[in-house]
């Protein structure tokens, strides 16, 4: 056998074998998405909740609007304080950095924000320099999460580093492991942000039906997962909790209307009389698919869409039209079927539904009994929607949309501010 045969099979059977073994490499190397947490103290956190140069929306969630400003939280970071007086104009002003902050509130010139377990109390009195006044801890026990984290009582998880990192025989990983100090999950896996977490408006400011916070008749109520609590506001600055009622899980949102309190679960509609607005008093339930479930209401009637999805149990996306005149013997009207319906608002005899990736739905709702679509506004995963005045503003996974609905025939579109991906 000449030399140079012998040294290509040589080199054959090296390649063969070196191919190999990247081939074994290969099947073993996995690339997981790792996510490490930032810590803070407490005090650390409060220290910082103070205005800084408005940033750009990332993932916005739910909104309130207080006079000519548009209170907008960014999911799990704190709230972007938006001057809209001119809502052909909207300027992103300024950001109040609150680390967990999903729900907010507002009462004359005091802002109430949630910071993980926390009420945080801010006078707004200038919107462009608020200024903390008042903690109320351990508020909202159950938003107490380590995440596995070797962690103390006076630290909280404020942000994450995440980033793909390639790992050799880890095969048995699964969504969320903790190992070495960070969370593991497949690299296919989406990681956003965990949450470590009307005429009783005397405040002149409205929240969405997405809400968790209301106000009404000088209290502040909010709803965990499972509880009510009301907390008085004789002082805004220095709010006293007067009652926690348990309710059950799979609490979700609450709307104020008149001396009522709607509260939408995963089960079903409460309705909560407030004769003692220290001490609510429920009259009944309404009952229906286990969904997803905000409610609104209006008269005599409650309007609750119902919603599949992730987070969602349940096959039903629908909107049902309650009579709610006996507030002790709710009755269904007719449901109507939708898409994926989120949040909703009214103004007049008109209905204004957020129908997910649907869009926005205006619906004719003169008589309960027989609403109809009006007409589609196209907008891309819609999430909740205040009508201000003549405005209707729409807050979207790509941002908030602003719309002139003085004249329902010629909706047009004012102003909008989009996410920076």
């Amino acid at each position: 056998m000449s030399y140079s045969l012998k040294s290509s099979i040589w080199c054959t059977l090296v390649l063969a074998a070196f191919s190999g073994c990247i081939k074994d490499t290969l099947k073993t190397s996995y690339t997981y998405t790792l996510a490490q947490p930032i810590f803070k103290t407490t005090q650390e956190v409060r220290e910082n909740i103070k205005n800084v140069p408005g940033t750009a929306l990332k993932n916005p969630g739910k909104m309130y609007v207080s006079g000519s400003y548009i209170f907008l939280n960014e999911r799990n970071k704190g709230i972007h304080v938006i001057n809209n007086s001119n809502p052909a104009n909207p300027i992103n002003e300024s950001f109040i950095a609150i680390p967990g902050c999903e729900d907010l509130a507002i009462f004359g010139k005091t802002l109430y924000a949630d910071c993980y377990t926390d009420l945080m109390v801010l006078d707004i009195s200038n919107p462009k320099s608020v200024v903390l006044k008042e903690v109320t801890s351990n508020l909202f026990p159950e938003r107490r999460f380590t995440m596995g984290f070797a962690m103390d009582s006076n630290q909280v998880i404020t942000d994450w580093i995440v980033k793909d990192t390639t790992t050799i025989h880890k095969t048995n990983i699964t969504d969320g492991q903790l190992i070495n100090g960070g969370l593991w999950f497949n690299s296919s896996f989406e990681f956003t942000s965990f949450s470590a977490g009307n005429s009783t408006r005397t405040q002149a400011g409205k929240g969405g039906s997405m809400a968790r916070f209301a106000i009404s008749h000088n209290y502040l109520y909010a709803v965990t997962q499972q509880n009510l609590l009301a907390l008085s506001l004789a002082n805004p600055l220095s709010p006293k909790l007067t009652s926690n009622k348990a309710m059950g899980w799979g609490i979700e949102t609450i709307y104020p209307f008149q001396d009522k309190l709607f509260i939408g679960s995963n089960s079903g509609m409460f309705i909560y009389l407030l004769s003692d607005p220290a001490q609510p008093k429920q009259t009944a339930i309404f009952t229906h698919a286990t969904v997803c479930d905000p409610v609104i209401a209006d008269g005599n009637y409650a309007y609750v869409t119902l919603r599949s999805g992730a987070v969602c149990p349940g096959f039903t996306n629908q909107m049902d039209v309650v009579n709610v005149e006996d507030i002790y013997n709710p009755k269904l009207v007719r449901s109507y079927p939708l898409t994926n319906p989120h949040g909703l608002d009214k103004r007049g005899n008109w209905l204004y539904v957020c129908d997910g990736k649907d869009g926005l739905k205006v619906l004719d709702a003169t008589d309960p009994a027989n609403v109809k679509l009006k007409k589609t506004i196209a907008i891309k995963d819609t999430y909740d929607v205040i009508c201000w005045g003549p405005v209707a503003i729409v807050s979207t996974a790509a941002g908030i949309y602003q719309y002139n609905i003085e004249d329902v025939e010629k909706i047009t579109l004012l102003s909008k501010i989009l996410i920076t991906p």
